[in-house]
C-alpha cells in the first residue's frame, strides 16, 4: 500500500459514513475529490465484485451505476489504482485479491 494511504480504522469509518449515507451497501452520495478518501471508497466498492470472476465492461458499468451515476470515473479510478485489472482490449475486467489493497 502507498504510504499516502495509511488509514486508521476510525478514519475509514468516518469517511465511509460521510459518503455512504445509506450504509456501505447503498449508493455513494458523492465521489470524493481527495485522493485518500477516493482510496477508502474504492476499497469498499471493490468488495462488491467477486474475486477471480471475469466481468465484461457492461457488467462493471451496471454494478457501478448502482453506486454512483459517474460510473466511468469510478471505473477509471479502480483501474488506475489497481483495484481492478483490465484486458488490453478493454473488454474484460477482474479482481485478483481484494485483501491485497
Amino acid at each position: 500500500m502507498d504510504e499516502r494511504f495509511l488509514i486508521t480504522d476510525e478514519e475509514r469509518e468516518k469517511v465511509l459514513g460521510n459518503y455512504f449515507k445509506q450504509g456501505t451497501n447503498g449508493p455513494l452520495d458523492v465521489f470524493p475529490s481527495k485522493e485518500k478518501r477516493k482510496y477508502i471508497i474504492a476499497q469498499e466498492i471493490i468488495k462488491r465484485f467477486d474475486v477471480g470472476k471475469v466481468y465484461l465492461e457492461k457488467e462493471v458499468n451496471e454494478l457501478l451505476i448502482t453506486i454512483h451515476d459517474d460510473f466511468a470515473t469510478i471505473r477509471r479510478f479502480l483501474i488506475d489504482y489497481r483495484f481492478m485489472n483490465r484486458s488490453d482490449d478493454g473488454r474484460e475486467y477482474w479482481i485478483d485479491d481484494v485483501d491485497s489493497k
